[in-house]
Parts: C-alpha cells; sequence; structure tokens
C-alpha cells in the first residue's frame, strides 16, 4: 500500500485510557506495516479540560509504549503546527470559505428554540435534528435576528441524498438524510468545534486512513460531505478511507470509560506491566495473529497487521488475562534485562528496606527464580523483602495459617537438621526439612510451611530452598529461633 498516512490525535484531558492506547497501537501498526508516515497530533482546543500536564503524559506515554511518530511535537513536519490551539487562522479560514461558497451557513436559532422544535418532532414521531430553519434565510430575516442581538454559530449543509461509505472493518455502510441534519462547525464565539477542526486538519495533513473508536462512526458521514466540500474548494486532495474499531467493553458490559480504575494507562505503568506484554494484550482487543495464538511480540504484530482482519463486535477487556499476558513476557526477557527493569520497585518509595541493606549479589541470585513466578515487576518487592529486611515482614493471616499446634517441635527439628546440612545446595536443605517432616509424620508441603513464614513472614512466594541458600545459615538459623521464641511466648 503506498503512501499510507495515519494520525493518532488524542485531547490532553487526564491519564491516558487504554482505549485510547489500543487505537494508536492500531494505527502505529498499519503505518510501520505499510511502511507509511504515522501523524501524532495534539488536539487541544478545549480549554477548559485540555492541560500541559495531561500533554506531557501524552508524549512521555508514548515514548514508554515504545511508539515513535514521523510527524508532530517535538518533531515538527510539513504540516505544523501539530497542536490544535495553534491552528486557529486556518479553521477560521475554511469556516469563511464555506460560508462563501454556500456549503456553510449562520444559524441563529437559540437553544431553547431547538429543544421546542426538537420535542414537537419526537412527539410527531419524525426524526428530531435540526429541522433547517436558518438555511435559507433571507438578508432581511437575518438583520432582524442580529437586531435582536443573536449571534450565530456556523453550521455545515448536509446534501438532501444518501451517503454510503466503505469502513475498512464493517463494510459499506449508508446513512439516510433524514438521519444526518446540518450541524454545527464553529460556536457563536467563533470557536472552532471538532467537527471542523479534526476532518480540516486530517485533509490538510493528507491523512489516507481514518483509524479511530466506534464511538465516532456516526460522525462519519457528516465528514464524508464536507470531505466532498473540501475537496471542490482546493482544501482536500481525497476523501481518506475510514475504519471504525470495536468499543473496549468493562464489567457488566459496560462501555469502558475514563471513570473505571482499570481504564488507566497510569495504573498499568505503576504496577509494572511491560509496554510489550499491554500491546500484545490491547491487540488482542479486536485483531488476533492467529486463531491459537495469543502470545507475540510488537515487530510480529507489524509485520501482520491488517486492519482489514479486526473484528468489528465489542471486545471485553479481561484483566487476569492481561496479568497472564504480561507474566509471559516477563518470562521471555533475558535475565540481566529483567533485572534492569525491576531496579524501580528496589529502592525507594516502594522498597521497605534501607538503601545500605540492599545486597546486589543476593538480588542476581534470586532474580532468575522471581522472573518466573510474576505477573507484575511491582511484585518484586514483596517477593525478595526477605532477603534485604533485618527481620521478616509477617504477614500475621500467614502465621495464623502455618504455626499450628505441634510447629515449635517440628521448627526445632528442622533447625537442627539445616544446621547440620550442607549449605551449598537447595537439595541438601530440601533433604534437611523432608527429614524433619517424616520425624512428625508430615509430607514436605505441611513441613516447610511453618519454615517458610518464620523465614520470609508469608506462606507463599519464591522457591524455598533456593530461598534459603541465598539468604544464607546464620540469617535462616536465626530466624527459626525468632519464630520459635514467639511461639513460645
Amino acid at each position: 500500500m503506498a503512501n499510507v498516512r495515519v494520525r493518532f490525535c488524542p485531547s490532553p484531558t487526564g491519564n491516558p485510557h487504554v482505549g485510547l492506547v489500543r487505537t494508536a497501537l492500531f494505527n502505529w501498526a498499519f503505518a510501520r506495516h505499510n511502511e507509511g508516515t504515522l501523524v501524532f497530533r495534539i488536539e487541544d482546543t478545549d480549554a477548559a479540560r485540555d492541560s500541559e500536564e495531561s500533554y506531557g503524559q501524552l508524549l512521555d506515554s508514548m515514548r514508554w509504549l515504545g511508539f515513535d511518530w514521523d510527524e508532530g511535537p517535538e518533531i515538527g513536519g510539513p504540516h505544523a503546527p501539530y497542536r490544535q490551539s495553534q491552528r486557529m487562522d486556518i479553521y477560521a479560514d475554511v469556516a469563511a470559505k464555506l460560508l462563501d461558497a454556500g456549503h456553510a451557513y449562520h444559524c441563529y436559532c437559540s437553544t431553547e428554540e431547538l429543544d421546542t422544535r426538537r420535542d414537537a418532532a419526537r412527539a410527531a414521531g419524525k426524526p428530531s435534528g435540526y429541522d433547517g430553519h436558518c438555511r435559507d434565510l433571507s438578508a432581511e430575516q437575518k438583520a432582524a435576528y442580529e437586531a435582536e442581538g443573536r449571534e450565530p454559530i456556523v453550521r455545515f449543509r448536509m446534501p438532501d441524498e444518501a451517503i454510503t461509505f466503505e469502513d475498512l472493518v464493517r463494510g459499506e455502510i449508508t446513512y439516510l438524510p433524514e438521519n444526518v441534519p446540518d450541524y454545527g462547525i464553529v460556536r457563536a464565539n467563533g470557536a472552532p468545534l471538532y467537527t471542523l477542526v479534526n476532518p480540516v486538519d486530517d485533509a490538510l495533513m493528507e491523512i489516507t486512513h481514518v483509524l479511530r473508536g466506534e464511538d465516532l462512526l456516526s460522525s462519519t458521514p457528516r465528514q464524508v460531505a464536507l470531505y466532498k466540500a473540501l475537496i471542490e474548494l482546493g482544501i482536500a486532495k481525497e476523501t481518506p478511507a475510514f475504519g471504525h474499531l470495536p468499543y473496549v467493553m468493562g464489567e457488566g458490559n459496560k462501555k469502558l470509560s475514563k471513570r473505571d480504575p482499570e481504564s488507566s494507562l497510569n495504573l498499568y505503568r505503576e504496577r509494572g506491566f511491560l509496554p510489550e506484554g499491554l500491546l500484545n494484550y490491547l491487540s488482542l482487543l479486536g485483531w488476533s495473529l492467529a486463531a491459537d495464538r495469543d502470545i507475540f511480540s510488537i515487530d510480529e504484530m507489524v509485520a501482520a497487521f491488517d486492519v482489514t482482519d479486526v473484528n468489528p463486535n465489542p471486545a471485553r477487556f479481561d484483566l487476569k488475562k492481561c496479568e497472564a499476558i504480561n507474566a509471559d513476557h516477563i518470562r521471555m526477557l533475558d535475565v540481566k534485562d529483567f533485572t534492569e527493569r525491576c531496579a524501580p520497585w528496589l529502592r525507594a518509595p516502594f522498597a521497605p528496606w534501607a538503601p545500605e541493606d540492599f545486597d546486589e549479589a543476593k538480588w542476581q541470585a534470586i532474580a532468575p527464580h522471581a522472573q518466573s513466578r510474576m505477573k507484575v515487576l511491582s511484585e518484586i518487592t514483596d517477593n525478595v523483602d526477605f532477603l534485604f529486611l533485618p527481620e521478616p515482614a509477617v504477614d500475621e493471616a500467614s502465621w495464623a495459617k502455618a504455626m499450628k499446634e505441634g510447629s515449635d517441635a517440628l521448627l526445632r527439628t528442622a533447625r537442627e537438621k539445616l544446621e547440620a546440612a550442607d549449605w551449598s545446595s537447595p537439595e541438601s536443605l530440601k533433604e534437611a526439612v523432608l527429614a524433619a517432616g517424616e520425624e512428625h509424620g508430615l509430607k514436605l508441603g505441611k513441613a516447610q510451611a511453618p519454615v517458610r513464614v518464620a523465614v520470609t513472614g508469608r506462606t507463599v512466594g519464591l522457591p524455598l530452598f533456593e530461598s534459603l541458600e541465598i539468604l544464607g545459615k546464620e540469617t535462616t538459623l536465626a530466624r527459626v529461633d525468632a519464630a520459635l521464641e514467639r511461639l513460645a511466648a
């Protein structure tokens, strides 16, 4: 596919949403697959909601996810500027040209008048969209409205014919004229609306494919009509191809919204999801590499991605599956890469131990055992804290569960056998605890539970005997002694 140009154009309002990330991913993958251009554009015309902080978060999130862009903020390009707030003169000029050519007109209707006429239309069983009241006002009528002090909006004049377009995801779609009435493109105060600025920017930036969420599907016939006018005026070269991506659903089969906790990209960063794990999962929300394969790299996705393969049906966000896929990507990392990515969670403010108590040799020794058991990187802190804290952080529920009647006798036996064991081999330590359990009529699983809680503070964790070897004989025995003292008390 030659000269593909796609765009990702978020608004800087709050934390990025995973649905937004999915849209960015599909646009980025489509551009890279077709050796095309990704335009990163910021739609910041809503001064009441947009913020520089959110703008900075957007750029930071794109970098963290590994998305590069060919035109846009910090890079520039032939169609700069790439922030809509800096393009107001362009929109005013296009609106004026649409008015002069008769493709748009001034509408003086008040909100109250519109509501009254809409209510009447509904009561009569008719479409309740704008009724074209101001479409063909005479100069005298316009003057009369202006004499009343009315400030008009600008409406685009929709054609009185059906609009049909081929959606790359959904196939051919037709909208009848009665369902797509004339619509506003400029507010009464002169501020341009999304309905104007978005297609104008796409036209001037020569976007060839618009891949966006299903929630914007109803606006497409309006944009198709506007494109026809822009082509006539020499502003656009062609109408782009549209592809509307399926909704991402949350709990209760409701559309995942910004208010849902699991929708925030920052949540996944803070929990320690890998960008490649999160993107792998998000790609499955509407697309798949193969029917029998869920785990793949971003490069494999780019090599195979075709937007026409996207499933139009809503996709449900499943946090557990997202975690499972992320766990697979953690296990796929080189151990050195894994240890480096865990670094933020091994120091303040996440680490509960003093910086001087962190032991790099112990960390390097335990890392391969931790890597195979983690869903997200933030779990590393609780998994290895027993190595670096002066005393284990005992989970009281774990203590109550493991320290049953007779646990003191078992711990004393285990201590004796561990003291005599060969500490250069985790297998020797396992045999010691196994032998202690046999003396008390217990299998290994029940015999090791009190030892694990005594040494690590928890009933579950990393492989026990490898952990004991890395912790060391002196510290292990001291912790068993401390547990025996607590049991005696």
